[in-house]
């Protein structure tokens, strides 16, 4: 029987050993890019500044409605805007309040209350709302809720908040029926052509969810995990009653402020009445494209109360004041907070 010889392995270099280079084998450089290796664009510290760019922007260009709100400021009881201050950071509770009653998930209660800060800022650099919902829609995403479920958490806080206000207003308007006169709110003959623009609206959208396969499937998911979303969170009592208790209590504080400001500034006008007149404007006011609702706001805001029964030049006042506390006194600490947010990855 023959037996074969099976050769041996080739010896393994020592561990930790490194390979010999073979003398015949030259190291050709790799040249780098003319001025040094490539850097990476700064993303993030652009985005931190970004907010106050945006800030300076609307500053210089409503710095004539600035300059006006803070002198009529200054012959102002104090206490009464002292009360004003404190009415409007209770909103910033009342909305993270309500953000949370909107998901099932606990959040982080500071860094969702600075994020309500910050997105006040956002809200009044952007059209629409789009500034905070981008906000707290990145801000549930990073805390781990999936992108459809922040979505519809969002939508439902959107939803929430417009049935109260709009239930606020009605009862307002059931218990103080003189508080307003419509026909000066509307002009003449402009209700047929809003009801005719929103019913045209309405039949465009159905139109294009009839036709349109994708957008039909699409809308149809997102009603389907929102209404999920609603039963999770209403089969909690707690999270039911901070979404509809901080929905009610937003509105609120808002038409404290402004009732506060008009008490500081003298306008005859009954607190009651200054509410209604706040909800009303702010109501109509709802789908005007404009950042922040700036100048729209304004104009409405001046209107109601002229309505309510207050002076025109004392109305406006008032409504300078307002805006000068809610909007441009926070517009530079939230830039600031939500440049920091960005950096430290919370947004």
């Amino acid at each position: 029987m023959t037996v074969r010889n099976v050769p041996s392995p080739s010896p393994q270099p020592a561990v930790g050993a490194g390979r010999r280079t073979s003398p015949s084998v030259t190291a050709v450089p790799v040249p780098l890019p003319p001025g040094g290796p490539a850097r990476r664009v700064p993303v993030r510290r652009i985005l931190c500044l970004l907010p106050l760019l945006l800030v300076t922007v609307v500053a210089v260009q409503h710095r004539s409605v600035l300059v006006e709100g803070f002198a009529q400021l200054r012959g102002a009881h104090w206490p009464w805007l002292l009360a004003a201050v404190g009415t409007t950071c209770l909103t910033w509770v009342a909305a993270a309040v309500t953000r949370q009653g909107a998901v099932v998930e606990r959040l982080p209660g500071r860094r969702l209350l600075a994020a309500q800060f910050a997105a006040g800022a956002a809200n009044h650099l952007l059209p629409t709302g789009l500034g905070a919902s981008a906000v707290n829609l990145r801000f549930m995403t990073v805390c781990g809720v999936p992108l459809a479920r922040s979505s519809a958490a969002l939508a439902l806080y959107l939803l929430a908040e417009g049935v109260a206000r709009v239930g606020l207003l009605s009862v307002l308007l059931l218990a103080f029926p003189d508080a307003l006169r419509f026909g000066s709110l509307l002009p003449k003959d402009a209700l047929g052509p809003l009801l005719g623009a929103l019913g045209a609206l309405a039949l465009l959208l159905a139109g294009a969810l009839a036709l349109v396969r994708r957008l039909r499937s699409a809308v149809l998911s997102f009603l389907r995990t929102a209404l999920g979303e609603a039963r999770s969170v209403h089969a909690r009592p707690a999270r039911a009653l901070a979404l509809w208790g901080g929905s009610l209590a937003f509105p609120v504080l808002q038409a404290a402020g402004l009732a506060a400001v008009g008490l500081a500034l003298g306008l005859p006008v009954p607190v009651a009445h200054m509410a209604v007149a706040y909800l009303a404007a702010t109501v109509a006011v709802a789908l005007v494209p404009t950042p922040g609702g700036i100048g729209s706001v304004e104009a409405a805001l001046v209107v109601a109360l002229v309505a309510a029964g207050g002076p025109v030049a004392v109305a406006t006042a008032v409504v300078l004041g307002y805006r000068i506390i809610t909007v441009w006194l926070p517009l530079v600490p939230g830039a600031l907070t939500l440049g920091a947010l960005v950096r430290m990855k919370v947004i």
